[in-house]
């Protein structure tokens, strides 16, 4: 596959929202999935700051709250937020509609479940002519639903990338990143990895 090109990507959020796992949940890593959800915030940061489109999507806000602090204090203040129904976005009218207004091919997706939201997602972006990228670092499910979701989806042929190759390959230059840590220092030290 080619070079992810940041002039034909938009960023995909799928459902960050903290209380998809609630703390009463035992069989949840609470650590790793705030690991995940900062991880999330980062690509969103990086996303907004080289001016790539970003879409973000909610399950049941009522029952799952709204998308993590995490992400939202990077997000555009013109973004919105689309209620999500169907487990894969694209099978959502509104949200198929907004990602074809983009004109963008390159779909790069985070957020949960890995397993379910994640992968009908790109599964379903694929079969409608986009170029669906997982940023595989970036997703979460609970216990071994996260690593079943990643073998699904490289089963089934989706790109998978870190989220510090997905910097890279939007930034592609040495200047350009002396560039973009100069204008956004908050977002030179992303969690869990140097740069």
């Amino acid at each position: 596959m080619p070079h992810i090109d940041v002039a034909d990507s938009a960023l995909l959020i799928i459902d960050a929202q903290p209380d998809f796992y609630p703390p009463t949940r035992a069989d949840v890593d609470h650590e790793a999935k705030e690991r995940a959800l900062d991880r999330m915030g980062w690509v969103t940061g990086v996303a907004s700051g080289v001016s790539v489109a970003v879409i973000v999507t909610e399950e049941d806000p009522t029952t799952n709250g709204v998308t993590a602090p995490q992400i939202s204090q990077y997000l555009p203040a013109h973004v919105r937020v689309f209620s999500k129904d169907v487990f894969g976005a694209a099978d959502n009218p509104d949200i198929a509609n907004a990602l074809a207004a983009l004109e963008r091919q390159c779909i790069v997706i985070v957020g949960m479940e890995t397993d379910v939201c994640v992968m009908h997602t790109a599964l379903s972006l694929r079969e409608r002519g986009y170029r669906a990228v997982v940023v595989f670092d970036a997703t979460f499910s609970a216990a071994a639903a996260h690593g079943y979701g990643l073998a699904r989806l490289r089963q089934e042929g989706v790109e998978l990338v870190s989220a510090k190759e997905l910097y890279y390959e939007w930034l592609r230059d040495l200047p350009s990143v002396r560039a973009f840590d100069a204008a956004h220092p908050e977002l030179t030290s992303p969690p869990g990895f140097s740069l």
